[in-house]
């Protein structure tokens, strides 16, 4: 995850799953009680484990390529 940062991680998730998603995927208070970016990215930096599982969650889920050129160019 070079060049990845927390809250670009935190952020992408968030917009793919939304908050109330995210709760049920990862049991975290942070994402189930009054979540927000703020708050999510404080706890993550300081509870080693859950920021663990929100990386494991950014690299198991299916991203849409963001490339606008055809292959072979």
């Amino acid at each position: 995850m070079h060049a990845v940062t927390l809250k670009m991680v935190v952020t992408r998730l968030e917009g793919k799953y939304g908050w109330e998603e995210l709760g049920r995927r990862i049991k975290i208070k942070c994402f189930t009680h009054d979540p927000s970016l703020s708050s999510s990215l404080k706890f993550l930096r300081r509870t080693p484990w859950a920021r663990k599982k929100v990386e494991e969650l950014y690299l198991q889920t299916e991203w849409v390529s963001n490339n606008v050129w055809p292959s072979g160019l």
